[in-house]
């Protein structure tokens, strides 16, 4: 790794380098591959958070490019709604819209526990909060290995399971150590060698939150994932094994209006009637007495500026965000949704630049990439946009695991892009 990049990614991470994050490496010591799965391929599947669409050609991201000419390379892909890091990278690894797998936004009220999920408490190592059956866990309970170095729910206990080999997240373990950890996995013997890893880059997301999608840090952090990714690479290559690799990122990135924010309704604040889930770009309201739900909704309605309001059984279906998809009862009875560069800024704090979460129909900033190439994909082909969900069977598929349960994804990707 050049010694440039390395100082880019320190400024980029800045403050976070400094807590004290749990460094070590957790494993299971008991699982085994069988023997039928020790002959299946291999699958490491990155995601670049916040690395939007457009990014890899206008910033050059080389090696990216020619991995995706050689390979397969979607024009965009379209993260499910609302285009959020916790709610997207689950529904990859699910095959599931947010509204079906229960991460609904990056934290939120459960009306069910009474409770509060928060992307940045202890909750998001809780296993109650996820629904589905994540790839990781898809595998180990078919006697396939997993890794993962770092995603959304790995380190929580979905239905009693865990990836054999994972971390707790942070941001202290550097590229290198990751990149010699992977080659590590699999220069186990075969029993102990996992078939999917997970690997996750947060970089390119911060960067453009504090910075603007074009800002040079930005920039900076899309040069630095970029050769880290043909860093590793190279690295795998020395275990002469063959592997498939998929790259993508949860969602994109868009300068906002940080001048010109949505006041936030006053009946929203009031907490003797509402608990608020406010993301700036999504704003959920849990009523604590229904007979306040629509009275509040006209009083809102009557003011609305620069964003939609909807009773949560008349949110476009276009969204899978209304009623009827609401799983797990967690999406709230008023949903307050800002128009495009618009936010809401309840915190009244300085606002970052660059953000994300509108419609992805709507808003192309919101689009995702996909790069594909290895063994098992076709070659030198280009597809359109495709939904992220469509994620899911697609590896499913590569690993030779069978789908035990019912998923938003289809087989259409699968048979777009790997070979017969």
């Amino acid at each position: 790794m050049k010694p440039y990049l390395i100082a880019c990614l320190i400024l980029i991470i800045g403050a976070n380098a400094f807590a004290q994050p749990d460094t070590v490496q957790k494993v299971n010591q008991t699982t085994r591959n069988s023997k039928k799965q020790e002959a299946k391929p291999y699958v490491i599947m990155i995601s670049i958070d916040g690395f939007r669409w457009d990014y890899a050609k206008k910033y050059n991201a080389t090696h990216l490019e020619d991995f995706g000419r050689k390979g397969v390379h979607a024009s965009s892909m379209l993260p499910s709604y609302p285009s959020l890091t916790f709610p997207n990278h689950y529904a990859m690894v699910t095959g599931l819209y947010p509204s079906h797998h229960g991460i609904v936004q990056n934290y939120f009220y459960d009306r069910n526990s009474k409770s509060w999920y928060s992307y940045k408490g202890k909750t998001a190592a809780e296993g109650k909060w996820y629904g589905g059956t994540p790839l990781w866990v898809l595998a180990e309970k078919q006697q396939m290995l997993a890794a993962s170095f770092y995603w959304v729910g790995s380190e929580a206990n979905i239905k009693n399971t865990y990836p054999t080999y994972y971390y707790k997240y942070g941001e202290a373990i550097g590229i290198h150590d990751r990149i010699n950890t992977v080659v590590n996995w699999l220069k186990q013997p075969a029993a102990r060698r996992p078939h999917l890893i997970t690997f996750y880059f947060p970089e390119v997301d911060h960067a453009g939150h504090k910075h603007s999608p074009g800002g040079k840090e930005t920039i900076a952090a899309v040069h630095f994932v970029d050769s880290a990714i043909n860093e590793l690479t190279k690295a795998v290559a020395k275990t002469g094994l063959k592997l498939n690799y998929i790259v993508v990122s949860d969602h994109g990135m868009t300068a906002i209006d940080t001048t010109n924010v949505i006041p936030t309704p006053k009946i929203a604040t009031d907490t003797n009637k509402f608990y608020r889930a406010d993301e700036g770009v999504l704003m959920h309201l849990y009523a604590k007495h229904q007979a306040d739900i629509l009275t509040s909704y006209d009083e809102i309605k009557a003011q609305q500026k620069d964003y939609n309001i909807y009773l949560k059984n008349e949110v476009p279906a276009n969204l899978h965000y209304r009623a009827a998809d609401d799983c797990y009862n967690r999406i709230g009875d008023i949903l307050l949704i800002p128009k495009w560069p618009k936010t809401f800024n309840t915190n009244h704090k300085k606002m970052d630049p660059g953000a994300h979460g509108y419609d992805p129909d709507k808003v192309m900033d919101m689009y995702a990439i996909f790069y594909a190439w290895g063994p098992n994909f076709k070659s030198h082909l280009k597809i359109p946009e495709f939904r992220n969900v469509e994620i899911y069977p697609m590896v499913a598929k590569i690993l030779g695991l069978k789908v035990t349960d019912k998923v938003d994804g289809t087989n259409g990707l699968a048979k777009e892009v790997l070979k017969r």
